[in-house]
């Protein structure tokens, strides 16, 4: 498989690059990777990128997106942070990925068993990641059930995986509000922003969309 150009990128679409990812986590889960030469790609990228999609994912070591959905050198842009949350920094990396780059496609993807956000149900306070706890915790607030506080922290894996899609979502909404650049380009069609989980487990992702 060779890396995309300038051709192959004009001729994706925000549906076409949704594709593209579910049929490389297919891939994935099945260990059948896409026969591609590494070191090819990087000789053809060496003078320009192309990508098709932006993935804003967490900084798990068990959740690289270009692994997870079988891409090579030069198909996505990966924004990664814990809790894959957005800030006026990484809102800047997507409006470059998206309006300067050509990507088009957006997905925020969470997944099951995250270490940031079990650390927001226990409202964690340590040195600088207290604030980074901060910014997820809305979402552990937006998740209403159970309601017996005995039951709203990271020893209830449900819960955590109930906040894990809450913040998922919030974190789109938080994108399409903040970001007028990347707003107008959903609305006008020229990009899709979804939601994903990845689940540690099996391998899979599933989409919201």
């Amino acid at each position: 498989m060779k890396a995309h150009t300038k051709e192959t990128q004009a001729s994706m679409t925000p549906k076409k690059s949704l594709d593209f990812l579910k049929e490389g986590n297919q891939r994935f889960q099945s260990n059948l990777k896409a026969n591609r030469n590494l070191l090819e790609q990087v000789n053809d990228t060496s003078e320009g990128q192309f990508p098709f999609a932006t993935i804003l994912s967490c900084i798990d070591s068990r959740v690289s997106a270009e692994l997870v959905f079988d891409q090579g050198l030069g198909d996505i842009f990966s924004v990664r942070i814990a809790g894959n949350f957005v800030n006026e920094d990484i809102l800047g990396s997507m409006e470059f990925g998206c309006k300067l780059a050509g990507t088009k496609l957006i997905v925020v993807l969470g997944h099951t068993s995250c270490g940031a956000i079990k650390g927001a149900c226990d409202h964690a306070r340590l040195g600088n990641l207290t604030a980074l706890i901060n910014k997820i915790e809305p979402a552990v607030d937006a998740v209403k059930e159970p309601a017996d506080e005995s039951l709203r922290n990271s020893k209830n894996l449900e819960f955590v995986d109930e906040v894990s899609a809450k913040n998922v979502e919030m974190t789109i909404d938080n994108i399409r509000t903040q970001s007028p650049v990347l707003a107008e380009m959903e609305s006008n069609g020229e990009v899709m922003i979804v939601g994903a989980m990845y689940d540690i487990t099996t391998g899979a992702v599933e989409f919201y969309n």
